[in-house]
Formats: C-alpha cells, sequence, structure tokens
C-alpha cells in the first residue's frame, strides 16, 4: 500500500510554485484523497509564460492536440492559482486521466471522490466549465481575471485569511484513513443486520389468516382493535385469539 508520505513526495516539486494559499489548498486535497483510497498526483501547478506558450502551439504550430485555448499570462496556472492532477495508480509509478476508474472500489468513481473534496476546500473544477472542459484542472482565483493577475492586482489579505479558515474547518472535520475504513466497516454490519431483520420478517409472516383466528380476527377488526390483520405472524393470531377468547372485543368495543 502506498503511504502518504510517498504520495505526497509525488507532487511535491509541481507544489513549490503555488501561491501560499492554493498550496495549502492543494496539500490539503492529496491528504483528502488519500483518506478517501484515492492517491493523486499534481501533475501541474506553476507555468511559465514560456511554456505556457509552448503548450499553446501544441496542435497549432507544433504536432500533437490542442490542450488549452490560453497564450502565456492567460492561464491561471502563470500565476501560481491552479492546479492539474491524476490518479496515482498502484505501483506508484503511473498515472491515469481514467474518470469511470473505482480502485477503491466502493462504489464511486474515483475522480468524482477527489473533485468533491477540491470544491469543500474552495477549489473551482473546469469539468464545470461550458465550453472547453477541463476534467483535470482545478483553481482558486478569488475572483480576479487573468488580465487583473497580469496588472498585478491579488486577492485582499481578508480573502485569503476566509480561505485558508475554510480549508482548517474541512482538515478538522475530515476523517482519517483508519476512520474512515472503521466508519465503513460498521456501515457494512448494519446493513447486514438490517439485511437480517427483514429477511427474518419476512419469513415469520404467514401466508393465511390460520382457520383457529379468523373470527377473533373479524372481531378485532369490527371493534377497530387492529386496522389489518393480513401477513400477521403466528405470535401475533395467537394474541389476538387468546385476547377474543377472553372477551376483549365485544360489541361494544374493545375492552
Amino acid at each position: 500500500m502506498l503511504t502518504l508520505e510517498y504520495v505526497r513526495s509525488k507532487s511535491a516539486s509541481k507544489l513549490a510554485g503555488l501561491a501560499p494559499t492554493q498550496r495549502k489548498a492543494a496539500e490539503a486535497l492529496i491528504d483528502f484523497a488519500y483518506a478517501h483510497g484515492v492517491p493523486i498526483v499534481i501533475t501541474q501547478g506553476l507555468r511559465t509564460i514560456s511554456e505556457q506558450d509552448g503548450l499553446y502551439a501544441q496542435g497549432r504550430t507544433k504536432p500533437g492536440a490542442i490542450v488549452t485555448n490560453a497564450r502565456g499570462g492567460y492561464s491561471y496556472h502563470n500565476f501560481g492559482v491552479a492546479i492539474d492532477f491524476a490518479l496515482l495508480m498502484p505501483d506508484g509509478k503511473s498515472v491515469t486521466w481514467d474518470m469511470k476508474r473505482d480502485g477503491d472500489g466502493d462504489g464511486i468513481a474515483d475522480w468524482d471522490e477527489v473533485v468533491a473534496d477540491a470544491k469543500r476546500l474552495g477549489w473551482a473544477w473546469g469539468g464545470d466549465w461550458r465550453t472547453f472542459k477541463d476534467y483535470p484542472h482545478f483553481e482558486m482565483t478569488f475572483g480576479l481575471s487573468t488580465a487583473q493577475y497580469r496588472a498585478g492586482k491579488r486577492p485582499t489579505q481578508a480573502q485569503l485569511d476566509a480561505a485558508v479558515k475554510r480549508i482548517i474547518n474541512e482538515e478538522d472535520c475530515e476523517m482519517t484513513a483508519e476512520e474512515k475504513a472503521a466508519f465503513k466497516a460498521l456501515q457494512e454490519t448494519v446493513n447486514a443486520q438490517a439485511k437480517r431483520i427483514s429477511t427474518l420478517e419476512d419469513s415469520a409472516k404467514m401466508a393465511e389468516i390460520p382457520s383457529w383466528a379468523q373470527e377473533a380476527c373479524v372481531a378485532a377488526k369490527k371493534v377497530g382493535a387492529v386496522d389489518t390483520t393480513a401477513n400477521g405472524s403466528f405470535d401475533f393470531y395467537r394474541l389476538i385469539t387468546v385476547m377474543y377468547r377472553r372477551g376483549f372485543f365485544n360489541e361494544k368495543g374493545c375492552a
């Protein structure tokens, strides 16, 4: 099993150039995803202007598919406020962008778990964009445009403090891997017990009212002691019959 320390180390170089708040949010995302059984790697953090121009040229003046519509200076990556991620495979080396993969076998796509964690921490997801969706992309821009970043504008200290507080609160509420495993085991036990109880209840029901209890059931319904006598258990019919024979159900009502 991959350790958290190892998973963190895989992203260390990409986190180095991020703005402080975004770096803390990225580190929290790695930890949260790991706690859910989904190790991830941050594949992109700060991107230089020249690197951005080179990426923009791909599929245009250079071989490859188009992967961005942003020239240098027009991507949030250029200001250290955006990250890209991939799922880290069990071998600890290869990665995947398979959005349907359920590596932890919890019935939820790993990708969806990461996205949910990211949004809780304050990241905006590129998969929510109306056009040119960027599914591995998260950004935390504080409402500033790339033009404002180019002009030197930055989030206020109050905005940064609020973001850090949100991250800390989420970290305090997040379950550890051990707590998650214990909770999952408890859920499985509860579900198994619920199924067992349902099975026992179904097996106790009688398909028909026993002949010896029919008269008692009619009397009990007539005086309003019960709403229905269908699908009862043996013990139910025995109780109704005993009460009837002792005069509990008479023409004046339930004694």
